[in-house]
């Protein structure tokens, strides 16, 4: 079995704090520095799966880094370096407590909701006779909460607002940077014959009181593709379409009973599925950058991070 990055336990010099979320550990130094690492945990559902995934946390760390560069023209964002596959270093920031989630089709959570019946989705009117992966007209943003554990949960804008979540001003420039992002990450899967179907963004203000765009973007975990060729054949005879995305777990997790729903059991992920998962996300990056996947060392990865990273802060 190949080694994964289930957790750090990094020595920094300057260290003043360390933030385990479900899939990435956050370490705060002196200078309003970031050291965000990228571990091989799996998150569905909200809940981190037992075992790791090898190379998730390279490939979504090099992805990330890759729409960070493809897009700071038109958002600041708060990245550095990235001293190590797995880790990229930046400005520290204040996150706003909220998910800024732009879909672009019926899929996913949308479709689960839509196919119970609800026509309202984060205070956004949903249209009737809609099929599962038809094309929204415009865009639709549908805001969720940051949850520091279990579930995010669905809110709308006029919550967001009525409960001072977010100020009414830096709402709108979220809103505004969420749409300008969302139109450049469509134009770059589209070079690679893809189809950005929906996908979130993280902002937070830096110490000067910037807006500035955080965390990681356009990957499969933050992210749905699907493919360009295929998808109005798909459509019009009533096939699923084939995704570029984390949905394959979620939808073999869903086929195994499991939805993150109290007294439900994760099912066994055994080395072959554990395999499946890696090559598959293998998959996603090359057709998401367009470039072939070159795996890093991974023999003692804690280590090779350490190293890196005292290299670069020497």
């Amino acid at each position: 079995m190949i080694n994964t990055l289930m957790h750090t336990d990094l020595h920094l010099k300057g260290m003043l704090s360390k933030y385990k979320g479900k899939v990435r550990e956050v370490y705060k130094l002196e200078k309003d520095l970031l050291v965000m690492v990228a571990t091989d945990r799996l998150s569905a559902f909200d809940v981190v799966l037992p075992k790791g995934i090898p190379y998730k946390g390279q490939i979504l760390n090099q992805i990330a880094t890759q729409m960070l560069l493809a897009t700071e023209d038109i958002v600041p964002n708060w990245l550095v370096a990235t001293p190590d596959p797995n880790v990229s270093v930046g400005k520290a920031c204040v996150p706003f407590k909220v998910e800024m989630v732009i879909r672009g089709y019926l899929a996913g959570h949308a479709a689960r909701t839509y196919k119970n019946g609800v026509r309202s989705l984060c205070g956004v009117s949903l249209p009737e006779g809609m099929k599962e992966n038809d094309r929204f007209e415009t865009p639709i943003i549908t805001p969720a909460t940051k949850a520091e554990e279990g579930h995010d949960e669905d809110i709308s804008k006029d919550d967001i607002l009525k409960q001072g979540i977010v100020s009414e001003a830096d709402y709108h420039v979220l809103e505004f940077y969420t749409r300008k992002l969302f139109e450049r990450g469509t134009a770059i899967a589209k070079e690679q014959g893809l189809i950005l179907v929906d996908t979130k963004y993280e902002f937070g203000k830096t110490i000067e009181g910037e807006i500035v765009l955080i965390d990681e973007i356009h990957t499969p975990d933050s992210s749905r593709y699907f493919y360009e060729s295929e998808y109005a054949k798909r459509q019009q005879e009533g096939l699923p379409q084939k995704q570029l995305s984390k949905e394959f777990v979620r939808q073999w997790l869903i086929s195994n009973g499991f939805q993150g729903l109290d007294g439900q059991e994760l099912p066994e992920l055994d080395e072959d599925r554990i395999e499946s998962i890696s090559k598959r996300y293998i998959e996603l990056y090359e057709n998401i950058t367009g470039l072939s996947f070159e795996k890093a060392p991974v023999e003692n990865i804690s280590e090779r991070i350490q190293k890196n990273l005292d290299v670069y802060f020497s």
